[in-house]
This record gives C-alpha cells, sequence and structure tokens, in this order.
C-alpha cells in the first residue's frame, strides 16, 4: 500500500484513528505531560517546603542585642568542659507586651522571668537534666546594659532581677556566675507562647487531688485527671495560693511536673517523626521565641532538637537547685552548699547524676562504706523528677 505520493506504508502508519502509531504517540505525549506534572508537583512542593521552612523561621526573633552584650564579657565567661554537651538557659517571661498578654496584668514597662530553667544536654544525649533557678534566689547580680543604654550597678538582689535590669543578656551572665557553667544558648518565651504549645499538643494531662478554684489564675478545675488546655495551663503552672502551701518551691515542682508531662506527650504521639502533628507544635513553639542568634532559624533548632527524639522519658530529669531559706528573708531563698556547687560540678563535667522525689535534701550526702569512711557517691542523687513518672499513679 502507498501513500498518495507513492510512499509505501508502514504497518499501521495513517490506516485509522486507532492505528498503533497514533497509540504510541499519544503514549509519548502522555509520558511528557505526566513527567511535567509531576515536575510541578515537585516544584509546588519544594516551594511548600520553602515557604513553610521560611515562616517558621521568620517566627523567632534574634537576640541580637544580648549577643553583643555577651562578646563585650567573652573573657569572664566560663569556658566549654565537655564538647558536644550543651547548656541552654529557658527563661518564662512574664511580659504584658505581646500579642495576648496584656489580660495577665499592666505592663510595667518591664520584664520579669516568670521561670528560668537550665537545661543540660549530655554529650551522648543520652540524657537530660533540666534545673530549675528560684525567681527569689538571692544572688550576685552584675553590673548590666540597661535597654536604654546605661549600665547598672553591681548588686545582691533576687535572681529575677536581672532579667528585669539587663534582660536576657544580664540573666545569663548572673547565671554563669553562679553556676560557672557556659550557657551556649537561650531561648525566651512568653505567656502567648506556652499557651499556644500547649494547645497544639491537644492539650496535657495532670493529676489533681483536690478541686481548684483561683479567680486570680481564672482556673476552675475539678479534682482527678484534668487535661489542660493552654489558659489552663498557665494558670496552673503560674498559680501559687490556690495550689498547695503557696510557696514558689510547690509551683517549681509543679512547673517541672507539667513539663515532663508535656514532654512525654510529645513523644508518646509521636509528634517529632509526623511533619502532619509536627508543624502546628513547631509553628506555636516558634511564635512567641526569642533566641541566640545561632537557633533564630528552624535549622539552628532542628540541629539542637534532633538529639532529643532518642532521650527516654525516663532520663529526662527535672529538680531544683538546692536552697533553703534566706537568713534575713523567709521570703527569699539562698543556695544550700556544699550541694549546689556538688550539682553544677557534675553538670560542668557532664557526669551523671539522679534524681527522686522521696530523698530529703539533708540526705544528699556521700554514704558511707563498709569501713566507716565516706566516699564519694559515683552517681550522686538529688531531690526531683522524671519526665515519665505520673501524679495520678
Amino acid at each position: 500500500m502507498t501513500d498518495t505520493a507513492g510512499r509505501p506504508l508502514g504497518p499501521g502508519l495513517g490506516a485509522s484513528a486507532t492505528g498503533a502509531g497514533l497509540t504510541r504517540r499519544r503514549r509519548r505525549r502522555w509520558a511528557r505531560g505526566a513527567a511535567l506534572g509531576a515536575t510541578g508537583v515537585l516544584v509546588v512542593a519544594a516551594g511548600a517546603g520553602w515557604a513553610v521552612y521560611a515562616k517558621l523561621s521568620a517566627n523567632i526573633t534574634a537576640d541580637e542585642a544580648a549577643a553583643a552584650e555577651l562578646a563585650r564579657y567573652e573573657r569572664e565567661r566560663p569556658t566549654e568542659l565537655v564538647r558536644g554537651a550543651q547548656n541552654i538557659l529557658l527563661i518564662g517571661s512574664d511580659t504584658r507586651s505581646g500579642d495576648g498578654n496584656a489580660k495577665y496584668g499592666r505592663d510595667l514597662g518591664s520584664e520579669r522571668s516568670d521561670t528560668t530553667i537550665l537545661l543540660h544536654l549530655a554529650a551522648d544525649r543520652t540524657s537530660a537534666t533540666a534545673v530549675s533557678l528560684p525567681r527569689d534566689l538571692m544572688v550576685d547580680i552584675p553590673d548590666c546594659r540597661r535597654a536604654d543604654g546605661r549600665r547598672s550597678e553591681p548588686v545582691y538582689a533576687m535572681f529575677n532581677h536581672a532579667f528585669q535590669v539587663g534582660g536576657s543578656a544580664c540573666t545569663i551572665r548572673t547565671a554563669e556566675k553562679l553556676t560557672d557553667i557556659r550557657i551556649d544558648h537561650h531561648v525566651v518565651l512568653d505567656f502567648s507562647g506556652f499557651k499556644e504549645m500547649v494547645d497544639a499538643v491537644d492539650g496535657v494531662q495532670v493529676c489533681l487531688k483536690e478541686p481548684v478554684d483561683d479567680k486570680a489564675a481564672k482556673l476552675k478545675l475539678s479534682a482527678g485527671k484534668v487535661t489542660l488546655d493552654g489558659e489552663q495551663a498557665l494558670g496552673y503552672v503560674r498559680a501559687r495560693k490556690s495550689l498547695g502551701n503557696g510557696s514558689d518551691t510547690e509551683r517549681m515542682e509543679r512547673q517541672q511536673r507539667f513539663l515532663g508531662a508535656l514532654v512525654d506527650k510529645v513523644q508518646s504521639n509521636d509528634v517529632l517523626l509526623n511533619p502532619v502533628k509536627l508543624f502546628p507544635v513547631l509553628d506555636a513553639a516558634t511564635s512567641s521565641l526569642t533566641t541566640d542568634p545561632e537557633l533564630a532559624s528552624l535549622r539552628g533548632l532542628y540541629q539542637l532538637v534532633r538529639g532529643l527524639r532518642d532521650i527516654p522519658t525516663a532520663r529526662v530529669q527535672f529538680l531544683t537547685v538546692p536552697r533553703t531559706s534566706y537568713a534575713h528573708d523567709t521570703n527569699r531563698d539562698q543556695l544550700v552548699e556544699p550541694d549546689a556547687q556538688r550539682l553544677f560540678a557534675r553538670l560542668r563535667a557532664d557526669r551523671p547524676l539522679a534524681v527522686t522525689r522521696d530523698l530529703p535534701p539533708e540526705e544528699h550526702k556521700d554514704s558511707p562504706s563498709a569501713d566507716g569512711r565516706s566516699h564519694p557517691s559515683p552517681v550522686p542523687t538529688f531531690r526531683g523528677s522524671t519526665a515519665a513518672e505520673r501524679d495520678c499513679e
């Protein structure tokens, strides 16, 4: 068979609309279209991924002022002793100036650190230890740069005065002077960010021995197991007069138990491994964060937390620095020595320690051996708790 020009027709070519040649041409067009479509999906996905990354990174505020202030005093700061170990100062700010924070009281023009925790991550990332530094602890606060550029005078005052006077840089210098531990990173979180974090994980369960009705904290809860949303959780960790004996000691222990429950909730729900669950948590966590410049991006935060996924909750420990009532004012605290220095030395050298709820502070001593002499305990024990413990069990 030939065409009108006398050229032979190959098998099926031009024979009909359903011929094999037409089928092959359609397949080639479909393959090209599919490839273009897949490429388009990848481009969109990559664009969306970049948009998510950019959004989360943009949420974080870089604390450039603190970095500059700390650089001025680099020579006086402690040196790093163990490569790979990390010490992060977590500061809960009671500022009323942020979005949604005004309802918690009048903005007096200055911030205070409502909660401060020194988080130590072991170099091998097999354990994490969070040490609460009481806001009422009497400490030496160095001269610090104020927000208006003037410098404060050195003073012996409550720990949270450092944040009020000179912000995060002054708090870091005060903590380093107190502990002789190098602070590698710092994170400041305000009320709004805390609430959003709790809501992002669909609430955190706590156990209450008695019902709570605290008008000041806007908190009304029944006894037993209760799942707190963000607003309730904020009232729960900040309340003093309506829960327990009203002391700051019990408030800090309550904060530690709550943080342990939050850590366990994140790990038990596989949040860190599930992008769908992880995004709202990251969005909430980054929205109200101020960090040192090195952490002020999603990449920086990822580098910090990627090793935390494998730490068992039983190895996430919480304790309060050993302290007692201040000799000149029972409403203030002072360190208990040598217990506090023993704790700081263990953290500084990245050496293990154990915590228990039942051991009273006066028993934090080296135990005598069979020969009747006191020998240093290989793993000293301090009063505290772990993220794996439950109030209701």
